[in-house]
């Protein structure tokens, strides 16, 4: 049996010892996760977000979540960098949605693949670890534009120069989660 070729004569074996995996840049693959506690009679469950011990947006509020690393899937990513951050592990985390708008990382092209999960009150505890300074339960709201507003540790957080509550683009995940998981627009 003669092997299939391309317009160029070549074999796929032929094709592939001769392709040159640098022809196309290409993102950096991370994951982001959003966990939610809801706990009884609470109005809105609360969201688990960690402080960043790094730059970029050092000392901002952010989601948990990290870079892939060669051969592990994207889920793995999700729940090694939930366990490395949070020291939670063992969700079942659920896709929320890939996110690639241009210049969303400032360290460059950055694609995201965010994942949620819903926790009991009772269910587990975090505790900050990897390069998460610290992190909290976050109270949240969003009035009738679906503008958010966060409290944390009783604070409520202020706008950055970008007009965001969170790094990177945590607020637009964040309110796609919302969404998804709980229906909410207001």
């Amino acid at each position: 049996m003669n092997p299939q070729r391309d317009k160029n004569g070549l074999t796929e074996e032929e094709f592939l010892r001769q392709y040159s995996g640098d022809l196309y840049p290409k993102p950096s693959l991370t994951a982001d996760i959003i966990v939610f506690k809801e706990a009884p009679g609470a109005a809105n469950p609360k969201v688990l977000l960690i402080r960043r011990g790094g730059h970029p947006f050092l000392g901002r509020l952010a989601l948990p979540g990290g870079f892939a690393e060669p051969g592990e899937t994207i889920e793995q990513t999700a729940a090694r960098e939930l366990q490395e951050e949070t020291h939670i592990a063992g969700l079942t985390l659920t896709l929320v949605g890939l996110y690639s708008t241009p210049g969303r990382d400032p360290r460059g092209w950055v694609v995201t693949a965010a994942f949620a999960a819903v926790i009991r009150n009772d269910e587990t505890t975090a505790e900050a670890g990897d390069d998460a300074d610290s992190l909290c339960w976050a109270e949240w709201k969003t009035d009738r534009d679906g503008v958010f507003s966060l409290t944390a540790d009783g604070v409520e957080q202020a706008p950055d120069a970008r007009g965001c509550l969170l790094a990177f683009d945590h607020d637009n995940i964040l309110a796609d989660a919302i969404k998804r998981i709980y229906g909410k627009t207001e």
